[in-house]
């Protein structure tokens, strides 16, 4: 089978770009180059371009990876993105990707780039463990590898700050205006995360860079949303038949797509609204609200599919008793939230049930169990903490933390970037407190919520009855 590349007829209805990719200039540059960026930013921005052209062709960086890299170079930077339902699948070839470079192949060409003055965006989706961020002091963890490794290291970067911090060193010493930093991670206020981590960073090698990037730089808020499994052979073999063409970056992932963005972008920005990307002044009620409803959620499954041997998100979701709890979850959580403008949150809650329950989406629970104790604080103790305060018992939220106590305990293996702190409080778990020691993690549960005794006995008791079960 011929490989997908610029010149492979396509059939006619699969959707190509719009555009001409052959006169199509970079002028944004991604920092992680997974599968949710490729089905999620490339995506509006292929969308931006059909509407208006303009020099925002993506270059694409792996900070670890060079097989996706070299992949993308084999095909021209076209890959397939294949939306599933219930009523069909529809392939839609992206084009907005104009190369891939790797951080450990291509770091000067990649810091080069950041330095061109053609670049205007930097936009970021490397999972929230990868930002070196200390939820404790709000700013840089000075022990995470990376951050270390770019603190003693500056331009020689590794970390998604030290590229950050290095690319804005090289225009600033060269007289150019910042490049605008767009994090589309699910941190919360997540553009202002990576101002102060970027800040703290550079105020480390020089207070003139820091003060510059304070007073000139431009980190907007934003919140993304569409689920994108990890890509399976089976996955590849359908774009293959839709195609006839192999595709070794093909992506499944569900019709659903959101993009809510401050508007606050230094030399413009494309027209991502073509593709229906919201521009608003406050992105956080539009956060609040999927962190806790989508992604609070989504970790109640995962835990609870992976305790009953559940693969998929959609199993979960097949069991009634499991759907109730889900429903339950996220009513409970609804009742945290501020109105969201423009949104019928009871129509929203639904959607994302009908979502959850996509037969076609084969979502793993075991990826979306991963590093919790990086996504909890901010999916299910922020609200915790709200409910509390304002006289409710947070009892879905204590059932959840439960359930991610629960499998810690049974998994020695777990992937979280705390894995070892985890394996310790397991191991010193005691039957009269057994979540005491996860408690007494630091820097993970508020302190709300650790000096909250009748909320840590219920969740003692949720894991009572999950030992029982």
């Amino acid at each position: 089978m011929p490989r997908l590349t610029a010149s492979t007829p396509l059939p006619a209805d699969v959707t190509t770009p719009a555009y001409d990719r052959a006169s199509l200039k970079p002028g944004i540059v991604h920092l992680g180059l997974g599968a949710f960026h490729r089905a999620h930013q490339a995506v509006y921005t292929d969308a931006a371009l059909e509407r208006e052209f303009g020099d925002w062709g993506i270059v694409g960086v792996s900070l670890r990876s060079v097989d996706i890299v070299h992949d993308l170079r084999a095909q021209d930077g076209l890959y397939t993105v294949v939306a599933r339902s219930a009523a069909g699948d529809s392939a839609r070839v992206v084009g907005s990707v104009v190369k891939g470079l790797s951080g450990t192949e291509d770091r000067d060409e990649i810091l080069s780039l950041m330095a061109d003055p053609a670049t205007k965006i930097v936009t970021i989706t490397v999972t929230e463990k990868a930002y070196g961020y200390d939820p404790g002091s709000g700013g840089l963890d000075r022990k995470h590898p990376s951050v270390a490794g770019d603190l003693a290291n500056p331009t020689a970067p590794v970390g998604v700050v030290g590229y950050i911090v290095e690319g804005l060193s090289r225009r600033h010493a060269a007289g150019l205006a910042p490049f605008t930093v767009l994090c589309c991670d699910n941190l919360p206020t997540n553009g202002r995360i990576v101002r102060r981590l970027v800040i703290e960073m550079a105020g480390a090698r020089d207070p003139a860079l820091a003060n510059w990037i304070a007073a000139q730089g431009a980190f907007p808020c934003s919140m993304v949303d569409r689920i994108v499994p990890a890509a399976t052979e089976e996955t590849r073999e359908r774009a293959e038949k839709l195609l006839g063409a192999a595709d070794k970056l093909a992506l499944d992932t569900e019709p659903f797509l959101q993009w809510v963005i401050e508007d606050h972008f230094i030399s413009g920005r494309p027209k991502w609204e073509a593709g229906g990307a919201l521009f608003v002044d406050d992105v956080e009620p539009y956060e609040k609200m999927k962190l806790r409803l989508l992604n609070g959620t989504h970790s109640l499954m995962a835990y609870l599919g992976q305790l009953k041997r559940l693969e998929y998100i959609r199993d979960v979701m097949a069991v009634p008793e499991y759907r109730a709890l889900a429903q339950q979850h996220m009513d409970a959580a609804a009742r945290t939230l501020d109105p969201v403008p423009g949104i019928d949150l009871k129509a929203y809650m639904a959607e994302l049930m009908e979502r959850f329950e996509n037969p076609t989406v084969a979502h793993k629970t075991k990826q979306i169990a991963m590093d919790g104790s990086q996504k909890l604080p901010q999916r299910i103790f922020a609200g915790a903490v709200e409910d509390l305060a304002a006289g409710r018992d947070a009892g879905t939220s204590a059932f959840v933390t439960a359930l991610w106590i629960a499998y810690a305990k049974r998994t020695p293996d777990i992937d979280d970037p705390r894995r070892e702190e985890l394996r310790t409080a397991a191991a010193k778990s005691a039957d009269s407190d057994p979540s005491a020691t996860f408690f007494d993690l630091p820097g993970l549960f508020p302190q709300a919520l650790t000096e909250n005794s009748a909320w840590r006995a219920r969740v003692n008791a949720e894991l009572e009855k999950l030992n029982a079960g």
